[in-house]
């Protein structure tokens, strides 16, 4: 067989010119390299150089389970408290990297078929473990084994943050029917009342009791306050799980093509925050501190608003992003809906949407109690005072147009 070789190619291949790669080109990244340690902190390239060592290009396919410098981190940030951050700070408990999966997002970790629950609205939206148990009970007349079960801390639609106490009896209540216990810990850091509220993770509280759970832990890049739903990454942790049910995990992972790379850079970033001493710490400590301070801000005047309307009732979240105020509908306003088909909360939310522009998501999406109806509404927009206004003229015309 001949040998492949420069001389062997088309001629003409040497005479092609291309800007992108060209001398051009060439000079303008070798100018950045020179301009970058002026421009960007020592410890920010550090990070990429190191990063750049092991990865090679965000371009290439990874390991189906993720990076394994990476999940090292991600390891790190889970069981130590080395970063003494606020509201990062974790476990205290030993994490494996080989059980941490790297994931396109905490959604694409999880997949099943749901037995709903309800939260008790009236004591903040904490989780019935009451409540979990009549769905268990009621699975079971119709012959459907429950597998596991999903907890979401701090919640989504309702904001609400778990305490201690409930969260060891859930993992009772996952002893005592053999459930998996899924954990989406993905607003973890998004704690609007720190004063009186701290995220626990199931890994902690799991490990502490010594309990045999099964647990799968989620945790998730976009939902914190480094990068926006679209930028795509996070990770999975097994807890209690066998190794030869994390050899079909990692089958099954790995019959896809594995994570974006820029994605699994994103979740080093994240476990991986600049700390005291660092270049770039403090500009990091203030554009955090800046939207957390932010983030509570608006949830709390939103509720305020909200709670002064006739008809709502909110409460005024401690955690995630989002607030799942209650709303009264009059029979004149349920007759309304049900002529054109809607749900009183969807039929609700498409005018607050025609006159305001505001989208809400209504409480039907999420499943509720028979009678009851919410709209779950985020509090991510700068201009609150504008737009909260727009809502509560809205709102004050639909009750004078159907009443209370």
């Amino acid at each position: 067989m001949r040998t492949l070789t420069v001389d062997s190619l088309n001629p003409a291949i040497n005479d092609v010119q291309y800007a992108a790669c060209g001398e051009l080109a060439i000079k303008a990244e070798n100018a950045m390299a020179d301009l970058a340690p002026g421009v960007f902190p020592k410890d920010v390239i550090a990070r990429a150089n190191e990063l750049s060592d092991e990865i090679s290009s965000i371009g290439a396919y990874s390991d189906g389970q993720g990076i394994l410098l990476i999940r090292k981190n991600v390891a790190k940030f889970i069981e130590d408290d080395i970063y003494l951050i606020p509201n990062t700070e974790r476990d205290g408990y030993p994490s494996d990297p080989n059980h941490i999966f790297l994931t396109t997002g905490a959604s694409a970790g999880h997949y099943g078929v749901s037995l709903p629950y309800y939260l008790d609205e009236l004591s903040g939206w904490s989780t019935s473990v009451t409540s979990i148990e009549a769905a268990i009970e009621e699975a079971e007349k119709g012959n459907v084994a429950a597998k596991a079960l999903v907890i979401i801390n701090p919640s989504n639609p309702t904001g609400a943050v778990l305490d201690k106490a409930t969260q060891e009896q859930l993992v009772k209540l996952c002893e005592k029917h053999s459930l998996v216990l899924l954990a989406d810990e993905v607003y973890q850091v998004n704690l609007h009342q720190p004063q009186n509220y701290a995220f626990t993770s199931f890994k902690e509280i799991v490990s502490r009791l010594q309990s045999p759970v099964p647990l799968v832990s989620f945790h998730s890049l976009s939902k914190g306050v480094y990068a926006e739903g679209g930028r795509r990454g996070g990770y999975f942790e097994c807890t209690n799980i066998s190794e030869e049910v994390i050899a079909l995990i990692y089958k099954m992972v790995s019959a896809g093509s594995g994570p974006p790379i820029s994605g699994q850079i994103g979740v080093d970033c994240m476990v991986r925050p600049p700390k005291p001493g660092d270049e770039s710490y403090e500009l990091w400590k203030k554009e955090t501190d800046t939207i957390h301070a932010n983030l509570a801000s608006r949830m709390g005047t939103i509720a305020s608003r909200l709670n002064a309307l006739p008809g709502v009732s909110c409460v005024d979240s401690p955690g995630a992003l989002y607030l799942f105020p209650g709303i009264t509908f009059s029979e004149k306003a349920q007759e309304a809906a049900r002529a054109v088909g809607k749900d009183p909360d969807v039929f609700y939310a498409l005018g607050l949407l025609d006159e305001t522009g505001i989208c809400v998501e209504p409480g039907s999406v999420f499943g509720q109690k028979e009678g009851e109806w919410h709209y779950r509404l985020t509090c991510l927009c700068p201009g609150v005072d504008e737009y909260i206004g727009r809502l509560v003229k809205f709102h004050r015309g639909f009750v004078e147009k159907y009443g209370l």
